[in-house]
């Protein structure tokens, strides 16, 4: 039986205003189509986000010089706090530029990738609700252009944030803290941008979407931030699970605008 403040008028359950992860995971599975289509992202995402990470870093270590690789010579004892403080610093260093490195990176395959993940937003939302297509833009090559404008503003807008994520992580404890709720928002930003340019939302209304359900957009950016900060492995893993969390996003964009309709299996 269900509560009375679940209901609708009429009498009928409201739908669900999360779609949890394990849901989505299932709903691409459940979908050959969709999982051949992720498996081709996958593989373009992964090959043009380590491409553009090894020239990022080469290009960091070019500026860098030998200054990292030469550590300061120690003849006395007393010198040896300047080693330590090398180290640190060199430390501090690789963990920092590696993740902008990251980043940079990331954010060329997620523009250039733009048009193909908008498709398979699309694709998962036609078989999820049958109200996805209303009010939805003509697709078009004109509309393809449009998609990957809005994710190149999306990807230089990523590269703001890297800047202060850089700066902010001077902070001891605070700074991190900050950096980790920043990625948060900014994750959640770029798979929004996949279900809202169906509609040709502007980035400004994209921006507008996270600051109106901010919890929401938190969770969704929750987990790839996590992933985002794993030095190395980050480039795989993301590559890996960014399909599903382009159709996790959709699943749940859907839902929050209330287009809710479950549509049958296909």
């Amino acid at each position: 039986m269900h509560d009375a403040t679940n209901l609708r008028p009429g009498g009928l359950p409201r739908p669900p205003s999360w779609v949890p992860f394990s849901t989505s995971c299932a709903f691409l599975f459940r979908h050959p189509r969709l999982l051949g289509l992720s498996l081709l992202l996958v593989l373009l995402t992964g090959a043009l986000t380590w491409l553009g990470y090894l020239f990022t870093v080469d290009l960091i270590n070019h500026f860098t010089g030998s200054f990292f690789t030469t550590p300061p010579t120690v003849e006395k004892f007393w010198r040896w706090p300047l080693l330590w403080g090398w180290t640190a610093l060199k430390w501090v260093f690789l963990l920092l530029t590696r993740t902008v490195a990251f980043y940079l990176a990331f954010i060329l395959a997620y523009s250039l990738t733009t048009p193909g993940y908008a498709f398979l937003s699309n694709w998962a939302g036609n078989r999820y609700c049958r109200q996805a297509g209303e009010g939805e833009a003509v697709f078009s090559l004109a509309g393809a252009l449009v998609d990957l404008r809005e994710g190149i503003k999306v990807g230089a807008m990523g590269i703001v944030v890297t800047i202060a994520a850089l700066f902010a992580n001077f902070v001891p404890v605070i700074g991190q803290a900050a950096v980790f709720v920043l990625y948060s928002y900014y994750s959640a930003l770029m798979f929004v941008d996949y279900p809202a340019s169906r509609y040709r939302w502007t980035l400004g209304q994209k921006l507008g979407w996270l600051r109106l359900h901010s919890g929401q957009a938190f969770r969704l950016g929750f987990f790839p931030a996590m992933i985002s900060m794993v030095p190395l492995l980050n480039i795989f893993l993301m590559a890996l699970f960014f399909p599903l969390f382009t159709i996790h996003t959709t699943l749940n964009f859907l839902t929050i605008e209330g287009r809710r309709e479950i549509a049958p299996a296909s």
